[in-house]
């Protein structure tokens, strides 16, 4: 799917990178933790989370993420929006829970980063 498809199909809106949303993606991790983000998260994918801090964005562009879409319809502080702008990330809000926004791209085939964590 690309993030047109994405945010089309969480009813969301695009906060920022319109310019991106042909961008394909096939994975995504969802967390609240930067430090689950840090081990777990994959370079590609999307991140999705209830967070709206700039600790989010800088996360993000440091493990190459393809776009950061928040649940809950939150709005992020226009500081936070001119950094999204500046690290060139796109910025999605969706009304959808964490847990619908998970399961609508699972059911597009969009895959976790990983499945479960090892011993």
């Amino acid at each position: 799917m690309n993030l047109g498809e994405i945010a089309k199909l969480l009813d969301a809106e695009v906060l920022v990178g319109e310019s991106c949303l042909g961008v394909s993606v096939s994975s995504a991790f969802v967390a609240d933790l930067m430090s689950d983000v840090l081990a777990y998260a994959k370079p590609g994918s999307i991140l999705i989370t209830g967070l709206i801090s700039q600790q989010i964005l800088r996360t993000a562009d440091l493990l190459d993420i393809t776009a950061v879409v928040m649940g809950g319809g939150k709005k992020p502080s226009p500081e936070v929006l001119r950094l999204a702008k500046e690290l060139d990330i796109p910025l999605i809000t969706s009304k959808f829970i964490l847990f619908e926004i998970a399961g609508r791209l699972y059911s597009q085939g969009i895959r976790g980063c990983i499945e479960k964590v090892e011993d």
